[in-house]
């Protein structure tokens, strides 16, 4: 079975190698927004020969390619996930790395409303919320 990443890759024109076709079907099974050692590991667990340099060098060309957008949530480390076909934001647990992906329409509404009372018209965000659970957070403030 051709992965969603693989399809793309096809339908944009890129040549598709075995490992090419790899790391494709590893990002497009991901449901974590993984970094390049993430994806490497994933990878190298069904194609051992893949190298850490052709999983950098693939995921530069998806990216570059726009079938890849890529994240910095703060931790250093660069993260990637598909592109999305609709738009989402991120709340990410600091504690744990964990990236939680939303839609709020009433938060959409206000960027727009924001943007256009400062004479903008809003063609594109990004938003990412940074906290940690709500109960742990409680019983580190005693």
């Amino acid at each position: 079975m051709v992965s969603k990443i693989e399809d793309l890759c096809v339908k944009k024109g890129l040549r598709m190698t075995e490992q090419r076709r790899v790391i494709a079907r590893v990002l497009s099974e991901a449901n974590d927004h993984p970094d390049v050692e993430q994806v490497h590991r994933r990878a190298a667990e069904i194609d051992p020969r893949i190298s850490i340099a052709t999983v950098y060098r693939t995921v530069r060309l998806f990216e570059e390619a726009s079938i890849l957008e890529r994240h910095d949530f703060g931790d250093g480390r660069a993260r990637y996930e598909e592109v999305p076909e609709a738009h989402h934001d991120h709340l990410i647990d600091v504690e744990s790395g964990k990236v939680i992906e939303f839609r709020n329409e009433q938060v959409e509404k206000l960027q727009r409303e924001i943007a256009e009372k400062l004479g903008f018209k809003l063609v594109d965000h990004r938003l990412e919320l940074f906290g940690v659970p709500i109960g742990k957070d409680r019983k580190n403030r005693g």
